[in-house]
């Protein structure tokens, strides 16, 4: 700060003796050669600056990615529960009807016996209906933790005469605790 002031201090003595040389100068040039020196040459983020705004992205970027994983596949199963609540449905529909449970060990039976139409849906490669009511549907295309493993609903008793039933979440052994269905 003192080589700026003296820097200051000289070109303004400088200008005076030019103005008394030349008194014809205006005051202004004083001020803008003193505001010339005096302005800042810094420009733009330093080293430091961008390596930390780039270690707090990468530090964000670490703990968001495998959340927002664990969100969509949690969207994905949803799709899955979802086709397999209309079968539930189309299940106790049948039950209700007929009082017995269909049989229906593929995809196929299950959409011409019960008329459900879940062909559409991608993320279950096969869905099942026992002689007991249970529903199995095996998971595909979501993720690898849980491609090829069972979502069960199972039929736990029937409620009354009118002949509803209540329905219970099971899964396969190897499915992941953090994502199975809530009942």
């Amino acid at each position: 700060m003192h080589n700026s002031l003296q820097l200051v201090l000289e070109t303004k003595k400088q200008c005076c003796f030019e103005h008394q040389q030349n008194p014809a100068k205006p005051e202004v040039v004083v001020l803008a050669r003193i505001g010339f020196l005096l302005k800042s040459t810094k420009k733009g983020f330093t080293l430091v600056e961008l390596l930390i705004t780039i270690a707090i992205v990468g530090i964000l970027a670490a703990i968001a990615m495998p959340i927002f994983r664990m969100h969509v596949i949690r969207a994905r199963l949803t799709e899955v529960e979802n086709a397999m609540a209309v079968v539930k449905s189309a299940v106790s529909a049948y039950h209700h009807d007929t009082e017995s449970w269909p049989t229906c060990p593929t995809i196929n039976e299950v959409r011409n016996s019960l008329g459900v139409g879940i062909g559409a849906i991608g993320r279950v490669s096969q869905i099942s209906v026992d002689a007991n009511g249970v529903i199995t549907a095996t998971v595909d295309n979501v993720d690898p933790t849980v491609d090829n493993r069972d979502l069960i609903l199972r039929p736990t008793e029937v409620i009354g005469g009118g002949g509803s039933v209540s329905w219970v979440w099971d899964w396969s052994a190897d499915f992941p605790v953090h994502l199975r269905p809530r009942s």
